[in-house]
């Protein structure tokens, strides 16, 4: 079946953000005196959570940390974390994953369409698409579709749902490219076919829902090695004529 469009995650999939937004969260907290610093593991167990502000939501529930801000303060917190993402990204901190820059030239040449579903928000999808495109995030993807614009962030098929609604196609006719559980299911919910690269923090996750899994991206520089992928069959009566 012909791919029509590809549909991109943003963090972890489009670039390994998470350290990066990690920092961010990290940096904002010394600044508004909270007293929390997220390590590795733990932000590797509450990305089990996605958004950031119910990340730190669930910090507060879970961890019971001694300083908790008022909750009516989380989304301004959060408001700061996002734009100190976005000053670390302009100063050069970040790249894409190997081989979505191929992917995505192979793409516009040949008229497959491009879209993003994300859990973040739409300021940290320009400011990476203008750091690593060195593009405004529309002239690289003609949907956006961001965790604020939807009523339930993933593992729900929202985000999804509202970019195939603004591509007006069919989930049949395109591709989720992901990198984590979280968003397999989110993909699979919204009845697309789904291609999982997962990345530090998601190693080891269940992708047994995926129809396909590779370890790099690299793997799939072009939409013929992407088509590839999904059918191995036809890959293999390709390689034996």
């Amino acid at each position: 079946m012909a791919i029509r469009a590809l549909i991109f995650d943003v963090d972890g999939t489009l670039a390994e953000t998470e350290e990066l937004h990690r920092r961010a969260f990290n940096e904002t907290f010394a600044e508004y005196g909270l007293g929390w610093h997220w390590d590795r593991a733990l932000y590797g167990e509450l990305l089990k959570t996605t958004g950031g502000k119910e990340r730190m939501l669930a910090h507060i529930r879970n961890n019971a940390p001694a300083t908790r801000p008022p909750e009516d303060a989380i989304p301004a917190i959060h408001r700061r974390k996002t734009a100190r993402y976005v000053e670390l990204v302009a100063e050069g901190a970040l790249a894409l994953r190997p081989g979505i820059r191929e992917l995505i030239e192979d793409a516009h040449a040949r008229g497959v369409r491009l879209a993003v579903a994300t859990t973040t928000n739409l300021p940290n999808v320009e400011a990476l698409c203008r750091a690593c495109f060195g593009q405004p995030a529309d002239a690289v993807f003609e949907v956006i579709a961001a965790g604020d614009q939807v009523k339930a962030k993933k593992p729900a098929a929202d985000v999804y749902e509202l970019a195939l609604a603004r591509l007006g196609l069919a989930a049949h006719d395109c591709v989720a490219l992901e990198d984590s559980l979280n968003g397999l299911l989110s993909a699979k919910g919204a009845g697309l076919r789904c291609i999982v690269s997962p990345g530090p923090y998601t190693e080891g996750q269940d992708f047994s829902l995926a129809d396909a899994v590779v370890r790099c991206f690299s793997e799939l520089p072009a939409i013929k090695a992407l088509e590839n992928a999904l059918n191995p069959d036809t890959k293999e009566e390709d390689n034996g004529r």
